[in-house]
C-alpha cells in the first residue's frame, strides 16, 4: 500500500472500509492521503480525534482560502471544497447559518411528508408492474430532486435545466465539465431569485430573500446553489444505501418489514455503517501541529473520514436508535438540514417498502459499480428485482395503497 493512499481511485470507491481498516492498522487515528493527484491531506479515522477536530474551530478553522489560492483552477476537488461564506468561522458564517436555520425552520414537516408521498407514488407506478428497476435513476434521484425543488421554490419551467446541470456536475470526472454544470445551476438559480425578489412565496428562497440579514441577490444565489448541490446527492445516496442494506441483508430486511426495526433507526444504522458522504468536514490548521501521531502542516486540509470514524472499534456498541454517528458532521458546522434529509429518506423508504416489500438486488453486490469519488459513497446504479405489483392509487390527504 502506498504511504499516501489515493482516495480517488475505483478500487477505493468499491471497498472503502477495507482501505480504512488497513490505514487504521498501519497509522492509527490519522494518516496522510491524497484527495486527488497532487492534493495531499490528513485523513482522520479515529472517532474521538474527529470530535476533537470538529469541536475546535480555533485550532482547526474551516476557512481555506490560503490553501485554495495555491490550487489550479481545474483541481478536481474544487467543486466540493471551493470556499464560500458558509466555510468561514467569522460573523459572516453566523449570519449565513442563521438564515439557513430560519429557512429550514419554516418547512412544514407534515407538508414535507405529503410532498415525498406525492413524488414517490408516480415514480413507483412507473416501474412497479415491470418486476425490475434501477432504484437510483428511477426512484431515489428523481424523488429527491423533486422534493428539493418544491422546498426551495423552483418553478416547473426551470427544473429541467437545473436537473441537467446537476447530472453534469455529479456524473463527470472532468473538472472543467463539472464547473460548467455548477455555473449553469448558478445561472438558473439567479433567474429564479430575481423573480422571487418581486414575487416571494412560501419557500426557502423567499425566506432567505426576506431574512433580516438583508442578503443581496448574489448572496442568495450562492446559498441556494450550495444547498442544492450539497444537499441533493447525499440524500439520494442515503436512500439507496439504506435500500441496498435491505436488499442484501436478510436480517435487516426482515426486521424492517416486521417492525422490529423502525425505518428511522434503520437510517441511523446506515449512517453509521455506510454514510453517503464517506469523507468530508475539511479543516485547515493555521499552524503546524500534531494529532494522532501525525504531523499536520499549516493550511493543508484535515479531512474527517466519516465512514472510518463511525466504525472505529474503539467506540463500538449498540447502534439501535443511536445517533452519535458523524454522518452530518459535529459541532457548530454540522449540517443544518439533517432533519430534512433524514425525513425525506425515511418517507421515501416507507413508500417503497409499502408498495414493494420483496426487493432483491439483481446482481451480486460485488458487481455494483461505484463512482470514484473522494467524498461521496455513490453507486452508479442500483438494479433490483421484485414481484410485479399493481399501481398505487393516491388521493390528496389519503394513504396510497
Amino acid at each position: 500500500m502506498p504511504t499516501h493512499m489515493r482516495l480517488y481511485t475505483e478500487e477505493f470507491a468499491a471497498e472503502p472500509r477495507r482501505y480504512f481498516d488497513d490505514l487504521r492498522g498501519q497509522h492509527g487515528a490519522a494518516a496522510q492521503v491524497h484527495l486527488a493527484a497532487g492534493v495531499p491531506a490528513t485523513l482522520v479515522i479515529g472517532y474521538r480525534e474527529a470530535l476533537h477536530v470538529l469541536s475546535d474551530s480555533d485550532r482547526f478553522p474551516t476557512d481555506h482560502r490560503a490553501w485554495q489560492s495555491a490550487l489550479p483552477d481545474d483541481c478536481p476537488v474544487l467543486p466540493i471544497m471551493e470556499w464560500g461564506p458558509a466555510n468561514s468561522d467569522s460573523d459572516e458564517r453566523s449570519r449565513t447559518r442563521g438564515a439557513y436555520l430560519t429557512a429550514i425552520d419554516g418547512i412544514d414537516l407534515h407538508a414535507l411528508r405529503a410532498a415525498v408521498e406525492a413524488a414517490a407514488v408516480p415514480l413507483i407506478n412507473s416501474f412497479c408492474g415491470s418486476g425490475s428497476a434501477d432504484l437510483l435513476g428511477s426512484y431515489a434521484r428523481p424523488l429527491t430532486t423533486h422534493v428539493l425543488d418544491e422546498l426551495l421554490g423552483f418553478p416547473p419551467d426551470s427544473r429541467r435545466m437545473i436537473h441537467t446541470a446537476m447530472s453534469v456536475l455529479t456524473e463527470t470526472a472532468d473538472p472543467e465539465i463539472a464547473n460548467q454544470g455548477e455555473q449553469l445551476i448558478r445561472k438558473t438559480v439567479g433567474e429564479i431569485v430575481t423573480a422571487k425578489r418581486h414575487a416571494p412565496a412560501n419557500d426557502m428562497i423567499s425566506r432567505l430573500l426576506t431574512h433580516p440579514a438583508g442578503f443581496d441577490d448574489a448572496e442568495v444565489v450562492e446559498q441556494v446553489a450550495e444547498l442544492y448541490v450539497m444537499g441533493s446527492e447525499p440524500t439520494w445516496n442515503l436512500i439507496v444505501n439504506a435500500l441496498l442494506s435491505m436488499a442484501t441483508d436478510p436480517q435487516f430486511h426482515d426486521d424492517l418489514l416486521s417492525g422490529t426495526l423502525l425505518v428511522r433507526d434503520a437510517i441511523d444504522a446506515v449512517l453509521f455503517l455506510d454514510p453517503p458522504v464517506r469523507n468530508g468536514c475539511p479543516r485547515f490548521p493555521r499552524q503546524p501541529q500534531i494529532i494522532g501521531n501525525v504531523w499536520l502542516p499549516a493550511d493543508q486540509p484535515v479531512v474527517i473520514s466519516l465512514t472510518a470514524c463511525n466504525n472505529d472499534p474503539a467506540v463500538g456498541g449498540d447502534r439501535a436508535g443511536n445517533r452519535s454517528h458523524l454522518a452530518f458532521g459535529a459541532g457548530e458546522h454540522s449540517c443544518p438540514a439533517q432533519s430534512v434529509a433524514t425525513l425525506i429518506a425515511q418517507e421515501a423508504i416507507d413508500q417503497l417498502l409499502d408498495a414493494l416489500p420483496e426487493i432483491a438486488l439483481a446482481v451480486p453486490i460485488e458487481e455494483l459499480s461505484w463512482h470514484p469519488s473522494t467524498f461521496h459513497r455513490a453507486p452508479v446504479a442500483v438494479p433490483v428485482t421484485f414481484p410485479p405489483s399493481p399501481p398505487l392509487t393516491f388521493l390528496q390527504g389519503a394513504e396510497p395503497r
